[in-house]
């Protein structure tokens, strides 16, 4: 079927169950960021394959809303379909909520999956339809009724993260969270997110692509834990672990009966931002509900010092990799046919010559010339431009170890750059660096780190559409919550938290230029005015410094790159040969 097709059907569902607008989001029953392919629904209706935005079905029209990370991505898979793009954030471009106060009318109804909708999300939409007087649906599931072909729920197995790699064993994890539940007066936990389950049990899994997270449920009460999950993943060892550490599992399916038994006099703790509705209305209505962010989103942003260690050598491993590939790339350009595909296929090629490599932390962004301005491209068939020896090759990458998560970009000159892309570029840098480079006053929030990063481009009249920067997990999700730089984040940098700093400049139909370094927040000095904090960087590979133009940079910024490059050198080239040695000392040599 097309995508009109798909539509079209949609809409004759929504006839037969007299729903007037039908909501599908991008989500799954945990309100995860991407996905198993069992929940691709909006993908699969509308054909847009980034990993962000809503499609909503009216009975004559249908509309897709995502961020500026897809703006020129979603024009292009949306073209040739009735599906209108909504811009989010831009002006003129209603939100969700706005656009369903103004066309809900008295008595209709408003329809979608409960399971895959967030409780907040939820909390927005009946808001909207109690002021306009329209009932909500929640139980339909009609992309599931039209994807004849759909996939199965994932079969992988699971195994279990020694504590080698954790740094901490599932008791005192699971005691630090029942001390909270304590502190919070609450009688039971429930836990539908899943890197949160995956740290708190150290499990990990292969049920989403570059996720290692298993499809599970958790409920931590004051003396039983449980860990909802099919029980074909679990083999005899992971068998033994479970009864070792007192933790009863029950099918995955099952969870949704557990709550609708959960004792009226019992408070249930709950975060209402990772939960899905379904969730909240399948506990009885007497239950007393506690919002409070999961305790495990705060654990683990905070890496322990056996993490720290493990992540550095993840970084070194994942830096040999990506110097390999770009002394392949610089060397080869122009000699042979190289595309965005096979350039990407070599750096993971490199990767997983390394020891300890697992998988990709997410799908290589491999982006050339105009195709690097759309910020989550991925190069297909059809797009796969074949490189030539100018213009620039962005490049953003990751890898999951045993020892940790990496993700790095790297944008690289294959040749001769002109003055517009050289400032451009060179913006960026100095915007890495700004941050990079703080010094702060504990209690700082995101979004004033935020501002300093985008500093230097703004100076061009320029910005980017997303945040500056994001948490990582250890061998968990590449993007990790609470920590991440954003103009209207509020969350308190703490210490030995992993955090991206990735600015950049994309310029529609020429150029995208990001570089991205993973840093390690540390306390600095402490004294009269309180604890101040510095970044310290876990990414070592060398920045090109083909397409800077050294005139734009302070004495200030050129310290900071040749220390950088410095500790660059003295960390990969040890596990270089030695023509990558010494390319590697020019391209990290003082400017």
């Amino acid at each position: 079927m097309t995508t009109n097709e798909k539509v079209k059907e949609i809409r004759k569902l929504m006839i037969e169950n007299n729903i007037d607008i039908y909501i599908i989001p991008s989500s799954d029953y945990h309100q995860s960021e991407d996905v198993n392919e069992y929940f691709r629904c909006r993908e699969f209706v509308s054909g847009f394959t980034g990993s962000a935005g809503t499609l909503v079905i009216t009975k004559k029209d249908s509309y897709l809303w995502t961020d500026g990370r897809y703006f020129i991505q979603a024009e292009k898979e949306l073209s040739g379909t009735e599906i209108k793009l909504c811009k989010s954030g831009t002006e003129g471009t209603p939100t969700i909520i706005e656009f369903l106060k103004n066309n809900l009318e008295k008595d209709e109804t408003l329809g979608f999956d409960g399971k895959v909708v967030s409780y907040n999300e939820m909390v927005n939409y009946k808001k909207v339809c109690d002021e306009n007087e329209v009932k909500i649906e929640v139980k339909y599931d009609f992309v599931g009724e039209i994807w004849k072909t759909r996939p199965s729920l994932s079969k992988e197995k699971i195994f279990l993260l020694d504590i080698k790699y954790s740094g901490e064993d599932v008791k005192n994890k699971l005691k630090r969270v029942r001390k909270v539940m304590e502190e919070e007066k609450v009688d039971i936990h429930v836990i539908s997110s899943l890197d949160d389950i995956a740290w708190l049990f150290n499990i990990r899994g292969n049920d989403i692509p570059c996720n290692p997270v298993v499809l599970s449920y958790a409920i931590i009460n004051k003396e039983k834990t449980f860990l909802f999950i099919d029980r074909e993943k679990i083999g005899e060892d992971e068998n033994k672990y479970f009864i070792e550490n007192e933790i009863e599992i029950k099918d995955y399916f099952e969870f949704y009966d557990y709550l609708k038994n959960i004792n009226d006099d019992k408070r249930v703790m709950l975060d209402y931002n990772r939960i899905n509705s379904a969730i909240y209305s399948n506990l009885s209505n007497d239950v007393k509900r506690k919002n409070r962010i999961n305790p495990t989103q705060e654990f683990k942003a905070i890496k322990n010092e056996i993490e720290i260690k493990n992540i550095i050598e993840a970084h070194v491993k994942d830096g040999v990799a990506f110097t390999k590939f770009m002394y392949w790339l610089k060397n080869n350009i122009g000699k042979e046919e190289i595309t965005e595909i096979s350039a990407s296929d070599m750096l993971e090629k490199f990767r997983r010559e390394q020891e300890g490599f697992i998988e990709l932390s997410f799908d290589t962004i491999s982006a050339y010339g105009s195709n690097a301005a759309m910020m989550h491209y991925t190069a297909n068939e059809n797009s796969n431009a074949i490189l030539k020896a100018k213009n620039l090759l962005l490049v953003d990458s990751g890898g999951q170890y045993f020892q940790g998560t990496t993700d790095i970009t790297r944008t690289i000159a294959l040749g001769e750059v002109d003055e517009v892309i050289k400032t451009h570029y060179t913006a960026v840098l100095r915007s890495v660096i700004a941050l990079s480079n703080t010094k702060f006053l504990y209690g700082t929030k995101g979004y004033n780190l935020d501002a300093i990063a985008r500093g230097p481009i703004w100076e061009l009249g320029i910005d980017y559409r997303c945040a500056t920067g994001h948490g990582v997990g250890y061998l968990l999700n590449v993007h990790e919550g609470p920590n991440v730089f954003r103009l209207s984040a509020p969350f308190v940098v703490e210490e030995n938290m992993i955090t991206t700093i990735e600015p950049g400049i994309y310029i529609e139909g020429s150029h995208g230029i990001r570089i991205e370094n993973e840093v390690l927040s540390k306390n600095w000095i402490k004294n009269e005015y309180g604890q101040f904090m510095e970044f310290i960087p876990v990414t070592f590979a060398p920045i090109d410094i083909d397409a800077i133009d050294i005139s734009l940079l302070s004495k200030t910024e050129k310290d900071y790159l040749n220390n950088y490059h410095k500790i660059v050198f003295e960390k990969i080239s040890p596990f270089l040969n030695s023509e990558e040695k010494e390319w590697l000392k020019l391209y990290t040599r003082n400017i």
